[in-house]
């Protein structure tokens, strides 16, 4: 493998993401986003990619330069089609082909994908059962927005290669916590549709996540420029550590307020906060570290259910 092989692996994790065809205009906005984050220079021709009637797998996986370059292609676009849980019919063909066109035979993947549909499976219901218990007080909620903006960080920072695939479900259980704190009843679709105008949604940030770590630091520069000198795995988990802290933040305020700002004062509460936990993450970044070499994947896992 080699720094030729980025782009094309960027691309396939692209066209992961839209394969259940569930993509909103918001998603869509922030998958362009990550795809420039990311370091592809011509975010349009990928976009147009996935735009086709047929994605050009083939082609894609002729420009792959070695088997450790094809496969990692393959486990990239797995992970991001697990990401909003158990694959649909339509990702399970998108997989399939492209499986075919990088000429991997099943059973050379096979313990990989019982593995991802284990752990997406384990987890659908998350949204809908945590926050059973006593939810934080007043004095206690900035705290618990903060500690689950350092675990969700640390989640990155785990070498598993499914590990990203919590990550939204536990801020999605943050965003449950707090609106069952300020009285609001919340289903599944509530608690996404939020996430989502803030541009949170599964393949977004399992594609960009899932990158910087199995392909590493090959766009490492575009993500030091973000996070002060960081980059690769380091940088993911700024990002994740800044869109976990503002979704808790811009949830306080949206729920306190009985659900009455827009969608465009979501959007730029969510910037505001974003930018005040990139300030604060080199501050957690030690503590962080620590967090993440203790961390289960299948304890957090349960831990959701």
């Amino acid at each position: 493998m080699n720094a030729r092989d980025h782009e094309p692996i960027v691309t396939v994790a692209y066209l992961a993401a839209l394969a259940d065809g569930r993509t909103a205009p918001e998603e869509d906005s922030e998958l362009r986003a990550a795809l420039t984050r990311l370091g592809i220079s011509d975010v349009d021709a990928v976009a147009q990619r996935g735009a086709g009637v047929r994605a050009p797998l083939a082609e894609l996986a002729r420009r792959l330069s070695d088997d450790d370059a094809r496969r990692l292609a393959y486990e990239t676009a797995l992970v991001v089609c697990h990401a909003d849980g158990p694959l649909n019919r339509q990702e399970a063909d998108f997989l399939s082909a492209l499986r075919s066109a990088l000429g991997l035979a099943p059973a050379t993947m096979a313990e990989m994908e019982q593995n991802a549909a284990s752990l997406s499976g384990a987890r659908t219901a998350a949204p809908v059962v945590v926050g059973s218990g006593t939810p934080p007080g007043d004095d206690a909620l900035d705290r618990a927005i903060l500690q689950q903006a350092m675990i969700t960080s640390a989640v990155e920072l785990l070498p598993d290669k499914l590990a990203n695939v919590v990550i939204l479900p536990l801020q999605l259980r943050l965003v449950y916590q707090i609106g069952q704190h300020y009285g609001q009843k919340l289903d599944a679709d509530q608690i996404k549709d939020l996430a989502g105008t803030l541009g949170l949604g599964a393949a977004a940030q399992v594609m960009e996540g899932v990158v910087r770590k199995l392909v590493g630091g090959v766009a490492g520069g575009l993500f030091g420029r973000l996070v002060g000198g960081a980059g690769g795995v380091a940088a993911g988990a700024a990002v994740t550590f800044a869109a976990t802290y503002a979704l808790g933040h811009v949830a306080q305020q949206y729920y306190a307020q009985g659900r009455r700002l827009s969608a465009q004062d979501l959007r730029a509460l969510f910037q505001r906060f974003q930018e005040e936990a990139k300030d604060l993450f080199p501050k957690m970044r030690d503590e962080i570290q620590a967090q993440a070499k203790t961390l289960d994947l299948r304890s957090l896992v349960q831990g959701i259910r």
